[in-house]
């Protein structure tokens, strides 16, 4: 029997067609096709076009990465360049630490 993975619903916040929302966006579509597989959904949202949505998501800056389900909520503010901590982020990375990762601390 397959283990049952989880859904992630995901948005992503950007502002317009900047160099970090492209650099966000790309990045972030790697990521999700090599660990996700399948099992998200990604909207993305430009807050000049729809400013509604991100004041009722709080989102103060750009650009962010909400992820909705599973819970908690969790928010990344940035381009997203640094993948360890959009993994830990989305919850995908815990699974690789040990206690031994926390000794010492």
């Amino acid at each position: 029997m397959k283990p049952v993975r989880k859904t992630y619903v995901l948005k992503l916040y950007v502002a317009g067609n900047t160099p970090n929302s492209i650099r966000a966006l790309k990045t972030l579509k790697n990521i999700l096709d090599d660990e996700f597989q399948g099992v998200y959904t990604l909207k993305v949202i430009d807050v000049f076009k729809s400013p509604q949505l991100a004041e009722e998501d709080k989102i103060l800056a750009t650009p962010t990465l909400s992820k909705i389900l599973p819970p908690p909520v969790c928010k990344i503010i940035g381009d997203l360049s640094d993948r360890e901590r959009v993994l830990i982020g989305l919850d995908l990375l815990y699974e690789e630490l040990s206690e031994e990762d926390f000794k010492g601390e």
